[in-house]
């Protein structure tokens, strides 16, 4: 019978020098939890991409992810409130950017797991 080693899903990823050091405690998974939270809607996803090269206006906003300006106002709001955006308002104009670019890095991370994951014939169930 041959035995085989299953299939290194951290591969690229990260090394042991990123494992945690410690275990996290109920303040930190709350955290975490919330910043997941936010990162769950596609939409929102979409506009984190959308304004990764540099801040944006609400309208050149709407106009590249080609939502309504109500639902991208909504999801900015949801965004800004999880600390992953910025705003600078400048006279009667508001612009968004990123607050920590890290982000992009963790989008990256998931979008490589998730294209792992599926790969393995696993799926995802909605």
């Amino acid at each position: 019978m041959e035995h085989r080693k299953p299939p290194d899903r951290t591969s690229g990823i990260c090394s042991d020098a990123c494992a945690p050091q410690h275990q996290p405690g109920d303040e930190e998974l709350q955290r975490a939890a919330f910043l997941a939270k936010s990162l769950s809607d596609r939409n929102r996803l979409k506009i984190l991409m959308t304004i990764s090269g540099g801040r944006k206006s609400v309208s050149a906003i709407v106009e590249e992810v080609d939502l309504s300006q109500p639902l991208v106002s909504h999801h900015l709001k949801e965004l800004k409130r999880s600390l992953l955006v910025r705003v600078e308002r400048e006279g009667p104009f508001v612009y968004y950017d990123l607050a920590d670019k890290r982000i992009m890095n963790v989008l990256k991370m998931l979008s490589d797991m998730a294209l792992g994951l599926s790969a393995e014939g696993q799926g995802f169930r909605g």
